[in-house]
């Protein structure tokens, strides 16, 4: 059996669900998806989006403390995971992974299935999540698909904000650390521990807007692209 090539892809949760299930969309990517499991051996980590931050809100609202807000936001990227395998159908692993180990297992075990997941721990982000799931499987590529089109040398809609086509390791956590403070409101396009994580495992990442498929199909096959790549 050919090995194929591993790649995680880390899809937001404003792709999935931008106030409802995005349904046309999921059902594109996932024939994407499927097209290119040939070749490829996928694993999908799914961000929260707008409803996790409603229910983390909400909890903070209650007086709960950051911890159980997290847990709320984690929640709903799992509900996130279990529609991008719904739309997935038989090609999908028949359960949602909710931690690396059990994931890297079913990725060895059950190389014709794609691993899909949500959230892990409180206190990290899915960001991080996909950093860690690539560097466990030992996936060399991780593509982030998100509402912004690529890594920007400021926050995308400041004036006068340019695009990167490509940045090393080192450029990008140096961005994040500048730009991802830690606070609601205020997160960079991938978060510094994220961009750590990737710039340790030596993992080549790519930047692109998610619901532009074309471009997400050339990432995925090594082909040039407007959003951004980061190696080296």
């Amino acid at each position: 059996m050919m090995l194929l090539a591993r790649i995680v892809l880390s899809v937001g949760g404003s792709l999935i669900n931008p106030g409802k299930p995005d349904v046309e969309f999921l059902k594109e990517l996932s024939a994407l998806i499927k097209k290119l499991s040939k070749k490829h051996q996928f694993a999908i980590l799914c961000g929260g989006g707008q409803p996790a931050r409603d229910y983390a809100n909400a909890v903070r609202g209650f007086g709960g403390n950051e911890f159980i807000a997290d847990e709320a936001a984690i929640m709903m990227t799992r509900a996130n995971a279990f529609l991008v395998a719904s739309a997935l159908g038989e090609i999908a692993y028949p359960s949602v992974m909710e931690d690396f180990t059990n994931a890297a297992e079913a990725a060895a075990v059950a190389k014709d299935k794609i691993i899909v997941m949500g959230g892990t721990i409180p206190g990290f982000t899915t960001d991080a999540d996909a950093a860690l799931l690539a560097e466990k499987i030992g996936a060399k590529k991780l593509i982030n698909l998100s509402n912004i089109d690529g890594i920007y040398d400021r926050p995308p809609k400041k004036p006068g904000a340019k695009k990167f086509a490509t940045l090393t390791h080192e450029e990008l956590v140096r961005l994040a650390n500048e730009y991802d403070l830690r606070m609601a409101g205020t997160n960079f396009v991938f978060d510094n521990i994220a961009c750590k994580i990737i710039a340790r495992a030596d993992i080549e990442t790519h930047f692109i807007y998610g619901k532009d498929l074309a471009q997400v199909e050339a990432a995925i096959m090594g082909m040039k692209h407007n959003g951004t790549v980061v190696k080296g």
